[in-house]
């Protein structure tokens, strides 16, 4: 196995994460200092910052209703609150799976599967993410399908094709539902401002059918056997 994914799957940090762990000499296999790529066996002595690592791995997953004025990272150092504040007393080391920004709230996973992680992350994958969106102001079918075929949001980074479907509208504002199957870096935000319109609420409402209900804003609970078996086979 790995060392990215044998890290990913201790719930050390994300497999991403865990390569930079590894470029920044903070691992060791059998005593060495991992490189990109190392393999781990059973027999394998792993240690993260001194800290040495078990083979045996107890999954968990975790489902919060994330809420705006916090990071989707483990640890910050501007002291903000992160979404980890939010486990329960005597919960494992597990870690957010993909990033909702600061201004942005909802659904967020939160595992040490780093399978399913990588799964629910990849757009090789393709899971169609749901989410509910303001914008000032009226949008025009034109700017609508336009969007919807794909904007070119920064110097050669082009969206995929998404849906959008318009649920509310005035003179004052509209909302929105997007789907989309991949996730850039503030992508929502960035389509909207191609076409002139400022984002002013967001909110990830859906992975695939798995929906919020029922789990108030800043509220988090445990995945049930059936959500996490419908999660893995999206």
């Amino acid at each position: 196995m790995r060392i990215n994914k044998f890290l990913a799957e201790q719930g050390v940090a994300s497999r991403r994460g865990s390569d930079e762990l590894v470029a920044e000499g903070r691992v060791t296999i059998n005593g060495k200092t991992a490189k990109a790529g190392d393999d781990v066996t059973a027999s394998s002595v792993v240690e993260v910052d001194g800290k040495t690592l078990s083979h045996k791995v107890k999954y968990e997953y975790y489902l919060l209703n994330k809420p705006k004025g916090c990071v989707c990272t483990v640890s910050d150092d501007k002291e903000r609150k992160t979404v980890m504040d939010f486990l329960p007393a005597g919960a494992g080391r597990v870690f957010p799976v993909g990033r909702l920004d600061y201004d942005t709230e909802g659904m967020l996973i939160l595992t040490n599967d780093g399978d399913l992680a990588f799964r629910l992350t990849s757009p090789k994958s393709e899971i169609p993410k749901t989410y509910l969106v303001r914008v000032e102001g009226i949008l025009t079918e034109k700017q609508l399908n336009r969007l919807r075929a794909g904007v070119e949001i920064e110097r050669g980074v082009i969206t995929k094709k998404c849906k959008i479907n318009v649920i509310e509208t005035n003179k004052t504002y509209t909302k929105l539902h997007v789907v989309l199957t991949e996730g850039k870096n503030r992508e929502i935000r960035k389509m909207f401002e191609v076409v002139g319109k400022n984002v002013d609420f967001l909110k990830r409402i859906k992975i695939g059918d798995l929906t919020l209900s029922g789990l108030d804003r800043g509220t988090i609970r445990k995945l049930s056997q059936e959500e996490i078996f419908y999660l893995k086979n999206l």
